[in-house]
């Protein structure tokens, strides 16, 4: 199961990427970027997860990513995939930590975002 923690693994070691803190308010929420240009490729947040239209009072980590299947995966009602949570609709989209979204789904679309960022 892809979670937090291994996401923040698979991109230190394809990548050399750290995680980046911005927002003291928000410990939680990170942004991962390239070292050549500083473009984000993906950021990791904690939401409620009635901001994504979920059940229950909790929170919900997820990772936004740069993707161009973004409204198709939405439409197409994929599990663990959301409108983005705080960024462009069109071309990102926020994927669930939970389980609920494919482990080698994930990694590929983060791999895409890296590549579509550059």
């Amino acid at each position: 199961m892809a979670d937090r923690e291994s996401l923040l693994a698979y991109v230190r070691e394809k990548y050399g990427t750290s995680p980046e803190s911005l927002w003291p308010r928000q410990p939680r929420y990170v942004v991962l970027r390239h070292a050549e240009n500083g473009k984000w490729y993906a950021v990791l947040m904690n939401v409620r997860a009635r901001c994504l239209h979920l059940p229950g009072t909790g929170e919900v980590d997820v990772v936004n990513v740069k993707s161009p299947f973004a409204p198709d995966m939405l439409l197409s009602g994929v599990a663990g995939a959301f409108p983005a949570y705080h960024m462009n609709k069109r071309h990102w989209i926020s994927l669930a930590l939970d389980g609920s979204f494919p482990e080698e789904e994930l990694y590929r679309l983060v791999d895409e975002s890296y590549l579509l960022t550059r």
